[in-house]
């Protein structure tokens, strides 16, 4: 409070005094107490006002102590079980919850993980996947601007994810790893890794490559072959010694029939082997008679190219062209789909084709495009443009309902690139994507389907579009999604088969250790997305006859269900609409691989150089209490003291209100009860 409101409150003193005091001291009616009474009642009055228009600032401080945080996080995958680890984990968790000094010390939080990071939950060890870097990226932002080490208990193998050492860039604080696992190493043959392309072409051959490893100091022998059935395709001896502890096979195999093939990789194991499960690992290839063949006709050389190429592809079953102008117009009945690349005046002939032929077209327009051209070449849609560029960016229209599209963030998409104008869709459409200018939508579309005279065409009015998958891959660190909507696409407009009203979306082939989901969308006779029915999905183990049957969930435009926690195998499978005789049949195989059986040991080196990295230190389950004693004793953990000052107005504090209407009342009740009123 400030010297000038002192000497204003100490003369809203003298005044209510003076006052009071002429009032009720000086040529009064009034005589005894009641004048003395009246006086101070009217002096408590008369200030309490004054003060409330000084409005005099009173500081208040409190202070809070805040202890350090301490996540622990427990490994939930199936590697623990398989590792007989399950008990050492429930032990660790029990020690350190029954540590009052610990809890006393720090605030501690307890975490899990598998395929994801999530907080603590009952433990089951059955998560097919570890993904020890997402629990890295997790704490990191949850604990960026705190003290905060962290208790990881795994057995650091990890089985996706990016490499969790050099994730631990971004922490701040220590990691105190307790390792699970046998620190002994056994002989061990395994099939590391297998890599092929999940489509072939009928009547060729598709490439396999698989990696071997071996872990020992004996020299040791083996054979490894590949068979279909009870048919052997390949096989070869291979040898391996502890300098020599890898080997890489590539080979081809052919297709020789239409259809999802399976076949088996194998490699002998040791006679005192421990783990054979990774010895063996079946794949399968779906063997198709013909491919989606995409033209992509361009006069200009631009970075979009490119990514239309390695998102198109991305599916093995699609081919991509690129061919200039003067060279398409005479080939373009080899293709399903014709992209058209900033199209001008040199794409007559080829537009004029596309009309003969009545092939599906797929416009990018943008800063190049000769729109005069394009608006007498073709009838759908038109734009009025000027000289002037702009810079739309996207909205996602959630009642598209031509095909299931997931929302991967458009609005967060970098603006592309185009002419000013407005684009006027002359025929029926739906859009996909709005226009918007500065977060304001324009009314103009930016990517929209048209379905006419038995054609598909599809117009994007922006050019950068390399610039979104760019950024795909920042948020999601795949190129997946953004991939995945432009192969939805790809595949809408390179058929022109008759759309159902019920669409189903399913793999032939699945691996038990990824997500198993099948997705459908319902129509209503007029051909809208109905969201309002109820879909169900009833499942048919080939094999054992044991059907199941589960709901499926909706999400946004689409139903979706995951099967995850059906076994490996073979299925077919009927999506039936309640109330309505509308279905669809279909078939897909499970494949067995449980990547989290592959391991033998703990990775103790990888989980040391963290704890170094980290500031840290690497214990086991019996060392837990050698852990607690140093967190105990460490120093840089502690309890951080925080003051918080709040300056309050008088005028906020409420009592002085009451106290004046009780003078008053009070002053007024007395003179009614005396007969002086």
């Amino acid at each position: 409070m400030s010297p000038e409101t002192i000497l204003y409150i100490v003369f809203a003193a003298i005044v209510s005094i003076i006052v009071s005091v002429f009032m009720y001291g000086y040529k009064t009616k009034y005589r005894g107490k009641l004048r003395w009474l009246f006086g101070i009642l009217r002096g408590i009055t008369i200030f309490s006002i004054l003060l409330l228009i000084i409005n005099p600032k009173f500081k208040s401080e409190t202070y809070t102590t805040y202890k350090p945080k301490l996540s622990v996080v427990l490994d939930n995958s199936f590697s623990i079980n398989e590792l007989n680890q399950t008990e050492n984990v429930k032990y660790v968790k029990g020690l350190l919850a029954e540590s009052s000094e610990l809890s006393t010390k720090f605030d501690i939080a307890y975490f899990q993980f598998g395929t994801s990071f999530k907080g603590e939950d009952s433990l089951s060890f059955d998560e097919n996947n570890t993904n020890i870097s997402s629990v890295f990226n997790s704490v990191a932002e949850i604990f960026d601007t705190e003290i905060a080490p962290t208790i990881l208990v795994t057995d650091g193998n990890q089985t996706i994810g990016t490499d969790y050492e050099f994730a631990t860039n971004q922490l701040k604080n220590p990691v105190y790893p307790i390792i699970l696992g046998d620190s002994i190493k056994y002989k061990d043959l395994k099939i590391q890794q297998l890599n092929t392309n999940r489509y072939a072409f009928l009547k060729n051959r598709f490439p396999v490559e698989v990696v071997l490893v071996y872990s020992g100091t004996e020299s040791v022998s083996s054979r490894f072959t590949i068979t279909q059935g009870s048919a052997v395709l390949f096989n070869q001896n291979v040898a391996f010694s502890e300098r020599n502890n890898s080997k890489t096979i590539n080979l081809t195999l052919p297709a020789t029939k239409v259809g999802l093939q399976r076949y088996t990789a194998s490699i002998v194991p040791l006679e005192d082997e421990k783990n054979k499960v990774n010895n063996n690992k079946r794949f399968a290839v779906e063997v198709i008679d013909e491919a989606t063949n995409v033209l992509i006709v361009s006069d200009i050389i631009h970075p979009d190219l490119g990514m239309l190429k390695k998102a198109i592809t991305t599916n093995e079953q699609r081919t991509v062209t690129f061919k200039k102008s003067s060279e398409a117009a005479s080939i373009l009945n080899e293709y399903q789909l014709i992209i058209l690349y900033q199209p001008d005046r040199e794409f007559t002939s080829v537009y004029r084709e596309i009309q003969r032929l009545n092939k599906n077209t797929f416009a990018i327009t943008g800063t190049k495009t000769d729109w005069d051209f394009l608006n007498s070449a073709q009838n759908y849609y038109t734009k009025d443009v000027t000289n002037q560029t702009e810079d739309p960016s996207a909205l996602l229209n959630p009642n598209y309902g031509i095909f299931a599209i997931d929302d991967i963030g458009f609005d967060d998409f970098p603006p592309l690139q185009t002419l000013f104008g407005q684009l006027t869709v002359e025929v029926p459409h739906e859009t996909i994507l709005e226009q918007t200018i500065d977060g304001i939508p324009s009314e103009s579309p930016l990517l929209a389907t048209i379905e006419i005279n038995n054609t598909r065409h599809a117009i994007w009015d922006g050019e950068s579009l390399w610039k979104w998958r760019a950024q795909s891959y920042l948020k999601g660190k795949s190129f997946e999604d953004f991939d995945d909507f432009v192969g939805k696409m790809v595949q809408y407009l390179a058929s022109n088969k008759r759309r159902s009203r019920l669409e189903v979306s399913s793999e032939t082939f699945y691996h038990n250790n990824n997500p198993i989901k099948i997705s459908a969308q319902y129509f209503d006779k007029s051909f809208v997305f109905d969201n309002r029915v109820s879909l169900s999905i009833s499942v048919l183990n080939t094999e054992s006859k044991k059907r199941e049957t589960f709901p499926m969930l909706l999400k946004n435009n689409y139903f979706e269900v995951d099967l995850n926690t059906l076994e490996a195998g073979e299925y077919a499978y009927t999506i039936s609409v309640t109330n309505e005789e509308v279905a669809r049949s279909g078939s897909f195989t499970i494949l067995e691989f449980n990547i989290e059986q592959q391991f033998l040991n703990a990775n103790i080196a990888k989980l040391s150089r963290v704890a170094e990295k980290t500031r840290g230190k690497a214990y086991f389950p019996g060392q837990v209490d050698d852990l607690i004693n140093d967190l105990l004793a460490d120093e840089t953990y502690v309890s951080v003291q925080k003051s918080e000052q709040k300056v309050v107005s008088l005028i906020d504090w409420k009592f002085l209100l009451g106290l004046i209407v009780l003078a008053l009342s009070l002053e007024w009740f007395t003179r009614k009860f005396n007969g002086l009123i």
